[in-house]
């Protein structure tokens, strides 16, 4: 018998409690102010678009729903950005975050072979180690939260990343970082690249072929073919893998948001993206994502997307169609497109004004403690600080249920149990 998954186990034993108190801050899934799942408005519409068209359910292409496919790369890139623009990238559809990773992860496991190690933040989603294992991949870490005092180690993530061996791969949470909600900076982020980014003259082009042992002609590639992937020979020679899950759903701002991944790209750095529209569309189930490599070209694009596809097709075939069509009609139609950005803002603001009354009704309750990480944080998680024996009275003595890291959805907080909920952890902290 395997062992549950810690965060779905969180739920089920949720599920078996009988207390009317009990809360669920384990799962990441977007509520309203009264507990209930919430399905945006222009969601419904789009559906409702769509059943009024009597669409066929055939198959999609193996990368998937093309207007999806361009729309996701221009909300990730920006409708001016030069990468976009020029064409020189390729975006597949994936199956939602998780399945994007998955894309990516096997790519680099086929192709990048000049190393299987992925480096992770330290902590990071616990989904990302075995995506990135199972694909064959070896994860090592950095540092990257400081648990004394709830916030970015940054002193101490550059100095790890400035040792991270050459030609390594560097996973960065674009934004709302999972699942401790600290986010670096601007500045910061800024000086990340930089470790990163190469020289105007340091640019190597080389084949796929020489670079990720994949030959010209060979069983994954035409003859006369071989794919070309420009490699920055950076300060470190990292490739550079994003993952964007929370675009638009962190601060309420689809551009804020993705600054980190624009800034990469503009100063040169070809990074490989994953995106998920899980929480910023509240399409858990439909499983729309989508995974993206930034190319030297656009030629050079035409021939990733092609050992994409190769990639692709003994894993699932083609994506899924409905979640995507949802996802592009959203995208793609200026009303609607209006209306969402509005909605999103709306979940943002929802979870950053819980954490502010959070922080404030703990005052009330004569807490001693600095709480100030609780809304310096941002996105949907929190990691409060708590520690495994105080997460495990909050759930005996409580029936509030969370991971035993002491991370926390404020997805899960209302103004309906925000006071319960500081009652509880400054009975256990006091």
């Amino acid at each position: 018998m395997g062992p549950p998954d810690p965060i779905l186990g969180v739920t089920e034993a949720f599920k078996r409690d009988t207390n009317s108190k009990k809360m669920n801050l384990g799962v990441g899934a977007y509520r309203d102010d009264n507990g209930k799942p919430y399905v945006l408005s222009c969601v419904r519409k789009a559906e409702a678009m769509i059943a009024s068209k009597k669409m066929d359910k055939e198959y999609l292409p193996i990368g998937g729903l093309a207007d999806f496919t361009r729309a996701s790369a221009e909300l990730a890139l920006g409708e001016n950005s030069e990468a976009f623009k020029s064409g020189r990238y390729v975006t597949v559809q994936g199956i939602s975050g998780t399945g994007s990773l998955r894309i990516g992860a096997n790519f680099l496991q086929r192709f990048f072979k000049s190393s299987r190690d992925v480096y992770l933040p330290k902590p990071s989603w616990g989904n990302h180690t075995p995506i990135f294992r199972d694909a064959g991949l070896q994860l090592q870490a950095y540092r990257y939260y400081d648990p004394k005092t709830c916030s970015l180690d940054f002193a101490g993530a550059m100095d790890d990343i400035s040792k991270i061996p050459e030609k390594s791969i560097i996973l960065l949470h674009a934004c709302a970082h999972n699942p401790t909600g600290v986010d670096p900076r601007q500045e910061q982020w800024k000086e990340i690249a930089a470790t990163v980014k190469v020289s105007s003259e340091a640019w190597k082009t080389t084949t796929l072929g020489s670079l990720f042992h994949v030959p010209g002609v060979s069983s994954q590639a035409p003859a006369g073919h071989s794919v070309t992937l420009s490699l920055l020979w950076q300060k470190r020679n990292l490739l550079v893998y994003f993952d964007m899950a929370y675009q638009g759903f962190a601060s309420g701002d689809i551009n804020r948001d993705a600054w980190a991944v624009r800034h990469f790209i503009e100063q040169g750095i070809n990074i490989v993206l994953s995106q998920s529209y899980a929480k910023n569309m509240g399409l858990y189930g439909e499983r729309a994502g989508a995974f993206t490599v930034i190319c030297s070209d656009a030629e050079e694009a035409k021939r990733v997307e092609s050992q994409l596809k190769i990639l692709i097709r003994p894993m699932y075939s083609n994506p899924p169609l409905n979640g995507a069509r949802i996802a592009s009609i959203i995208l793609n139609t200026p009303e609607l497109r209006k209306e969402w950005l509005v909605e999103v803002k709306g979940m943002a603001d929802r979870i950053i004004g819980m954490r502010t009354q959070l922080v404030s009704n703990l005052k009330k309750e004569g807490s001693s403690h600095n709480w100030q990480h609780i809304t310096d944080q941002i996105g949907m998680f929190c990691f409060t600080g708590l520690k495994p024996e105080q997460v495990e009275r909050l759930i005996k003595e409580f029936s509030i249920y969370m991971t035993k890291d002491g991370r926390i959805s404020m997805a899960g907080v209302t103004s309906g149990n925000v006071g319960y909920l500081a009652h509880a952890i400054h009975q256990v902290t006091k």
